[in-house]
Formats: structure tokens, C-alpha cells, sequence
């Protein structure tokens, strides 16, 4: 398989130089790219025709089964392949041996395909492994002491452009775990580069919690409005890209940010996951001081809450009070968000996609919210793909009655956050009750009063 990704990394390039690809080279042009980072990056083009790369294949006298199988060629129905990257600019990726892995695909014209398409896992290539331009970015990476993390293949590109040989890009998927192993390896300080928009920080608050827990250092740099990390340095400089870094908060700083702008049963839940999945245990303290803090927390209910999570059973394992009913919460989530995958907005209103707590949840989701319900069935594991038909299959209740069932999860949730906010509250005012500041004292009791009547609403 790494030879045919050779072979077929060098049938693109020189497709690339080819008189039909004057389509090609003329959009490269537009978007800026010098021919030294076309060369640096191996960038080709995959002809329209629908043989090109796979007789080029076969003259080499390769088997067509182990082509299919490492995703360079597709089958048909009839069992006859054809190539899977027609019209479309190239962009090949490496492992950090320097050989060609995988590839992305990008059309270049306005044509009613997907935008991208990329190679799918193979046993040389796991997408959620690998990042986008690492291996020519690891010795900037090791030599600033620090890595740039974007999303597109382009972006990667357009920085390296500019200057910062440590950028790379994750691969068509959210930040995984495995990548996150993969960097640490050159650095422990990164600077994450996402959009402005809703999605941009969900996604920035979701790496950032990855990375801190993990004892990993971030920054955060959140695109100004309709700008891109291409656009705006191609139209603003790197003057306006430093001084954006110089600005980014650290990455427990941009959390905090966020989190205001949540209900504060959503934070003080957001608070305790984050906590119990911190896995270096001299980053627990400091974090729950500044949690508390920023947030107005108790900071002896986080630490309570904590200690609790992590108290060892009676067969010695970590245990935690409520875990069977957190399994069900999240059950109850997402058998609603696998049901009717078009309504997240609706879940994410209750605040469900916060109160997920198992990684196996929240992997799930993500899934849903990025393929959604045509495309996401495609892209899930066995065990999920068992969970969907569960929701789902012929044996499921009917999907008749959305709202109905949307107003039940609606009222486990508040009653569970009003549960959650109450013992906040209340461990804060135990703590602050004797210290003389009798305005805080009634701020307290009438948080504490409000939460009480929220849940005698809801009960």
C-alpha cells in the first residue's frame, strides 16, 4: 500500500504539470500558493478521466483488491473500479516516516459535489491519528517550541506560506485523543486558530478541554467575523495575525469566557466534568481555584464533588455515586439526538450536549452534529452502529412524536441542573456563612431561594 501511495503521489504531481490541468494551476494561482509550498507539500491533480489512476496502477502491475482496500480506487456495484479523486487538487499526507499516507481532495469549480473528500481508514492510515502537514511542520514545531493548529488543508498551507512552518491541520474530524499524543511528542504549548462563529468556539472549547486535562498548554485565537487564517493574512498581513496571538487568552482563560455565557447550571456541570477528567493530579488545585473564582463557585463543593468522584470502592476501583444515573441521562440524550438527529438546536437549548458525560456520549454526538442523519450512520463504530439501529431499526417506536418526547428529556434536565445548582449554592453559603460578609451572605440565599422555586416548579 505504501508503494502504490508513492506511485500514485507521483501520477498526481506530474498530472499537476500536464496540460490539462491548466484548470488546476490557474485556481492555485488564485488562491495565492507559491510554487516552493506546491513543491514542499507534493500538491497534484487528479485528472477527470475516470481510469487515470488506476491503469497507471495496473501497469505497474498492482492488484486492483489491495488498491480498493487502501481507498485509491473505488469499486462499483458490478465490481468494476474507477478513480475516486476525479477533478480535484490533491493534497497528499504523510506519516512521520515522510511517506504518503493518505490523501484530501478539493474540487475546484463550482460543481455539485462534496467540497472535500478525503481517504477513508485504511491499515496504513487512521484519520483520527494523524494531522495535516506535521511532518514538515515537526522541526518548526520543535525549533519555536510550539505548535499552530487549524482545520483545513489550505490554511496549513497559507500559513507555512507566511512563515509559520509549525502550523498543522487536523484531519476532517474534531481534535481526537490520538492526536493530541501525536503533538505532545514536540511540544506541550499550542496555539489553537478556529472561526469566530458558534461552531468555531464550541469546537475551541471542546480542544481546549482535551488538551488541559490531558496538562497540555493552550492559547486561542478566534477568527474576526467572515474571516479566515487565509483571507486575513493575505488581506491584513501578519501584523494583524501577531497581534491577534498577542491578544488570545490561555486556554482555560477562553473556557471561562464561554462558560459566562451559559446558564449557571450548565456551568457548574461543565465545571465538575471537566475536573474529574484531569489526568495529571498537581493541575487539580490550581484549576479548582480558578474555576471557583472566576466562575463564583464553591470552591469547596468542586473539591467535595471531586473527591467524591474519585473515592475508591469496596473492590478497590474508582467509583462514583451517581455514575448509573449519569449513564442513563446520557442514554436518554442521545437515543433522542440518534432519533431525530434534526433537532439538536432544540438539545442544545437544554443544555443536553453539556450534561453528555461519557466519552462514548459525546463521540456520538459529534458524529450527528458533523455528518448529520444521511451521512453519520456511515462513520460510526459497531457499537454505535448497534445503538442506532436500536433507536432506529424496524423494532424502535415510531419517530411520530418528537415534541412530546423533547418536553420529557426537558424536564429530567432542569430537574437534574436545579438539583445541580442547589448543592452548589448551598455548600457556597456553608462556606462563606461566619466570615462577616453579610451581602454575600444574602446573595447566596436568594440564589439558593430561586433554585429552590425552579425546582418545586419542575417537581
Amino acid at each position: 500500500m505504501l508503494r502504490m501511495y508513492e506511485l500514485a503521489a507521483a501520477h498526481f504531481a506530474a498530472a499537476l504539470k500536464s496540460p490539462e490541468a491548466e484548470e488546476c494551476r490557474a485556481y492555485i494561482q488564485r488562491r495565492g500558493l507559491s510554487p516552493e509550498i506546491v513543491e514542499r507539500f507534493g500538491l497534484g491533480w487528479a485528472r477527470r478521466d475516470w481510469h487515470s489512476l488506476d491503469l497507471a496502477l495496473q501497469r505497474a502491475g498492482y492488484d486492483m483488491r489491495l488498491a480498493a482496500e487502501a481507498g485509491l480506487v473505488g469499486r462499483s456495484d458490478r465490481g468494476s473500479v474507477y478513480d475516486r479523486f476525479r477533478g480535484r487538487l490533491i493534497f497528499p499526507i504523510k506519516n512521520l516516516s515522510n511517506q504518503v499516507i493518505a490523501f484530501g481532495g478539493r474540487i475546484i469549480a463550482d460543481e455539485d459535489e462534496a467540497k472535500y473528500i478525503n481517504s477513508s481508514d485504511t491499515p496504513i492510515y487512521k484519520k483520527g491519528e494523524h494531522l495535516y502537514g506535521l511532518a514538515q511542520a515537526r522541526k518548526g514545531i520543535t525549533v519555536k517550541g510550539r505548535a499552530l493548529l487549524t482545520e483545513g488543508y489550505m490554511d496549513v498551507l497559507t500559513l507555512h506560506q507566511f512563515g509559520y512552518d509549525n502550523a498543522v491541520g487536523v484531519l476532517g474530524t474534531a481534535l481526537t485523543p490520538d492526536q493530541i499524543k501525536r503533538l505532545s511528542g514536540f511540544t506541550s504549548q499550542l496555539t489553537l486558530l478556529f472561526d469566530g462563529d458558534r461552531a468555531g468556539r464550541k469546537a475551541a472549547l471542546r480542544s481546549c478541554e482535551m488538551l488541559l486535562t490531558r496538562g497540555l498548554a493552550c492559547t486561542v485565537v478566534l477568527m474576526p467575523e467572515g474571516e479566515d487564517i487565509d483571507s486575513l493574512l493575505r488581506t491584513q498581513g501578519v501584523e494583524a495575525f501577531e497581534a491577534l496571538q498577542a491578544q488570545a487568552p490561555d486556554g482555560l482563560r477562553f473556557c471561562l469566557d464561554v462558560l459566562r455565557a451559559l446558564a449557571p447550571r450548565e456551568t457548574v456541570e461543565w465545571a465538575k466534568n471537566f475536573l474529574r477528567h484531569v489526568e495529571v493530579p498537581e493541575l487539580v488545585s490550581p484549576y479548582v481555584s480558578r474555576l471557583a473564582t472566576h466562575l463564583q463557585l464553591s470552591e469547596a463543593e468542586l473539591r467535595q464533588g471531586l473527591a467524591d468522584s474519585r473515592r475508591p470502592g469496596p473492590d478497590g476501583q474508582t467509583t462514583r455515586p451517581s455514575r448509573a444515573r449519569q449513564n442513563m441521562r446520557d442514554r436518554q440524550i442521545m437515543m433522542y439526538a440518534v432519533r431525530y438527529p434534526d433537532r439538536l438546536d432544540d438539545l442544545r437549548d437544554l443544555g443536553a450536549d453539556l450534561a453528555l458525560q461519557s466519552d462514548i456520549a459525546r463521540q456520538l454526538w459529534d458524529k450527528i452534529e458533523e455528518w448529520g442523519s444521511d451521512e453519520a450512520p456511515y462513520h460510526l463504530d459497531q457499537r454505535e452502529k448497534n445503538f442506532w439501529s436500536f433507536c432506529r431499526g424496524a423494532e424502535a417506536a415510531p419517530r411520530d412524536d418528537g415534541d412530546r418526547e423533547l418536553e420529557a428529556l426537558r424536564h429530567d434536565l432542569d430537574a437534574y441542573y436545579a438539583a445541580t445548582q442547589r448543592q452548589s449554592v448551598t455548600a457556597a453559603l456553608r462556606q462563606n456563612t461566619g466570615t462577616g460578609d453579610f451581602a454575600a451572605d444574602l446573595e447566596y440565599l436568594r440564589a439558593l431561594q430561586e433554585t429552590l422555586e425552579q425546582g418545586h416548579e419542575q417537581s
